[in-house]
């Protein structure tokens, strides 16, 4: 199956299109682009003619995907310090391989301008389609800017109306995060972490928020970070330290397992313990989480899977433009309990 894409490169428009324009069936666009033999004339020339006025001209990478084809997928990530977004990218990369297609992969670095820079790039080049897990402060930003020729989908972020994304469900995975530090014991939870226009991190605290105000006794307190870095953890670690220990959290809820790591980092180095003093649960399962001088705790989102889904809705979207629907997957983030909490 083809498609159209305008000449004047602004906008990528579907047989769909042309299917209106000209009152035939979709299906019938199709066998004028490529099997015109199966067309009565009539027909033939008014579909023609609909390309004609409307300016379009045919564009092969659909073709090249329904043929079977190798093609290109570009996937742009925010941060690949973060193992995370590796995970993604290596599912991603297995599902494109199962379907005869190859991944590019570019890395924006927590980089706003970045990320348009490399949207514009793999627009212009006519990829076969694009993945992004763009920063979440940014991601409308992303749909507005301009009408993308190539199809695009979004991981880590909710794209619904604009197209098709695939997210976990944070505001669980901070319901069950805080519920497990509870669990554990602690009634003074801590959670940190920023900036919030994180969208994640807005939805991470609010599910911590709903499993206190279920708990008898328990309370919540709140202390932001600039943002999601080791360093960030570090100097909450400091300031958690410096404190009397009945005024200390004894369970902290870091919105990162990267801000976990600079926490529990800083606080031995005070000579505060953890677990037995203060206990700390992360999220995401980075790497460092079990790298960690005290395996972290944490909430493992199912990056691989993730990226998975990601393919499997963008090349359905490229394959199947006159039936295809967006579609929001929402994965379900797993509790992961290790030494930090004193498990």
């Amino acid at each position: 199956m083809d498609e159209l894409a305008e000449s004047n490169g602004r906008r990528s428009v579907r047989m769909a299109d042309v299917a209106a324009h000209a009152g035939v069936a979709l299906g019938t666009v199709s066998h004028v682009l490529n099997h015109p033999e199966k067309v009565s004339p009539h027909t033939l020339e008014r579909v023609r003619r609909s390309i004609d006025e409307l300016g379009f001209v045919p564009n092969s990478r659909a073709r090249a995907l329904a043929a079977g084809t190798s093609s290109m997928i570009a996937f742009i990530v925010i941060d690949l310090g973060n193992s995370f977004f590796l995970d993604m990218a290596r599912g991603a990369e297995l599902e494109a391989q199962e379907r005869g297609l190859n991944l590019v992969l570019a890395n924006c670095d927590m980089n706003t301008d970045k990320e348009l820079v490399y949207l514009s790039l793999f627009d212009a080049e006519r990829m076969a389609g694009v993945l992004i897990a763009p920063l979440p402060s940014s991601a409308d930003d992303q749909w507005r800017l301009q009408e993308w020729q190539s199809d695009v989908v979004a991981l880590n972020v909710d794209a619904s109306g604009r197209g098709c994304c695939v997210t976990t469900d944070d505001e669980l995975g901070g319901y069950l995060a805080a519920q497990h530090l509870i669990e554990a014991g602690c009634r003074r939870l801590l959670f940190t972490g920023g900036p919030f226009s994180l969208l994640p991190i807005a939805d991470r605290y609010r599910g911590a928020q709903r499993a206190v105000a279920e708990a008898d006794g328990v309370s919540l307190e709140l202390l932001r970070t600039l943002q999601t870095k080791p360093a960030d953890g570090r100097k909450v670690g400091d300031a958690l330290a410096a404190r009397a220990a009945d005024a200390r959290p004894d369970g902290v809820l870091a919105a990162t397992d990267l801000i976990a790591f600079g926490i529990i980092e800083a606080l031995g180095v005070q000579g505060v313990s953890v677990p037995d003093d203060v206990k700390v649960i992360g999220y995401d399962n980075n790497r460092q989480a079990w790298e960690s001088t005290v395996p972290i705790s944490t909430m493992a989102q199912p990056g691989e899977e993730m990226g998975r889904h990601a393919v499997r809705l963008l090349v359905d979207e490229i394959r199947n433009p006159g039936s295809h629907e967006h579609e929001h997957v929402r994965l379900t983030p797993t509790l992961i309990a290790r030494e930090s909490t004193g498990t």
